[in-house]
């Protein structure tokens, strides 16, 4: 079959870019006709499929992005009208040389308001900044609701994104489908890598006599929903439980130098921004780390959890959004959101208790049975496959 794909964003730097990439990956791999539209410039890799780019400038964001500081809710009316008419143009010259048999767009937005334009049956992946934006912007919400309500499927990556679509959009209950994010497996795996070796590639610390360190992980954006605060408040408290700890904070974002002053104020030691990295670095500091913690106050999944098992690494997570829908003692542990008292002893009783010896195998085979893109790409074909039947009977 023809699929046409859809983003907002770029296919690196944020999750539905990184989801858009895997998607298109993994379904020309199975013999399918796939073209990309996306904003920004990427440079193709031999990835298989062609790659539309609908903006060369600075694209707006529902939060943050590494290609870009703008927001939707900081267009005025005539740059959104200028900004949905390049989605309309663009997916409309895009149908005509294509000829898609399906499309689908990532996020309840503009895209698919864009794509209903057209005769050609769509889904929509909803992410969960899209809800943020639904809920921060009224000046969307037409656009949005005719998104949503003439979509084919809309495609929900956990329990907590369904229920929050379900809350702002009326839509039945049988256009939902639950599909549950999924990782790249050929990079995120167990590697047997030398700890001080990665380390001395990113961070300044001598690091020769520290036979005993810790490395404790953050990956995401810096922004407040983050939580990245939480962590820095909870290092002021561990640190001073180990002699040998580094905390990374990896990721980039509004709150940068907020949270670097923050860091500076508490004093803390060994706290290192290293900004945002290629997934395969992601992959070595996963494995070198004893922990990975995610401190949202709120999570429409959390995909750097499950890549983190999947490299053997626990994770501490907050109950926010869709965390709780997969993390479990047998692979991480919980902490009460925005406790980072609560954070600091889950991090020390961790390490103490060495959990990233005890848990790392069951983490990884959990990620791998549960989390590989093989299944979301299954579920996915299905999705097409139904849709594009029911359209021709």
């Amino acid at each position: 079959m023809r699929i046409l794909l859809i983003n907002h964003f770029p296919l690196e730097g944020s999750g539905s870019g990184i989801y858009t990439k895997n998607v298109a990956k993994r379904l020309t791999e199975r013999g399918h006709e796939v073209e990309v539209i996306v904003v920004d410039k990427y440079k193709n890799r031999g990835d298989g499929f062609k790659v539309r780019t609908i903006l060369n400038y600075n694209f707006p964001c529902f939060t943050t992005h590494p290609h870009s500081n703008n927001q939707f809710y900081h267009l005025t009316n005539d740059e959104m009208d200028d900004y949905l008419n390049s989605f309309i143009s663009t997916i409309e010259q895009e149908v005509k040389s294509f000829n898609p048999d399906i499309i689908h767009c990532q996020h309840i937005w503009v895209a698919p308001y864009a794509t209903s334009k057209t005769s050609i049956p769509y889904i929509i992946t909803a992410h969960g900044t899209d809800i943020k934006g639904f809920k921060k912007d009224k000046r969307y919400h037409q656009i949005a609701l005719q998104a949503a309500e003439n979509a084919k499927k809309i495609v929900t990556i956990s329990e907590y994104i369904n229920q929050s679509v379900k809350k702002h959009f009326p839509v039945d209950d049988d256009k939902l489908k639950i599909i549950l994010n999924g990782f790249d497996e050929e990079i995120f795996k167990p590697m047997n890598l030398n700890k001080i070796k990665v380390l001395q590639k990113y961070i300044d610390t001598d690091l020769k006599n520290k036979k005993d360190l810790k490395v404790i992980n953050f990956t995401g954006k810096l922004t407040n929903f983050k939580g990245v605060d939480l962590l820095l408040k909870a290092a002021n408290i561990y640190e001073d439980e180990f002699e040998d700890i580094i905390t990374l904070i990896v990721g980039d974002g509004e709150l940068k130098n907020e949270l670097i002053e923050l860091r500076d104020d508490l004093g803390l030691k060994e706290v290192h921004f290293l900004g945002n990295l290629p997934q395969a670095t992601l992959s070595e500091l996963y494995n070198i780390a004893d922990l990975t913690v995610v401190p949202s106050r709120i999570e429409p999944f959390g995909l750097v959890a499950i890549e983190s098992l999947a490299c053997g690494t626990p994770v501490i997570a907050s109950r926010a959004g869709g965390l709780k829908d997969f993390i479990n003692e047998d692979v991480g542990r919980f902490f009460t959101m925005d406790d980072y008292k609560e954070l600091a002893v889950k991090v020390i009783e961790a390490i103490v208790k060495d959990e990233k010896q005890k848990k790392g195998k069951k983490a990884s085979d959990y990620a791998i049975n549960n989390y590989s893109w093989n299944r979301v790409i299954d579920e996915l074909i299905d999705v097409y496959d139904g849709i594009i039947e029911e359209v021709k009977s």
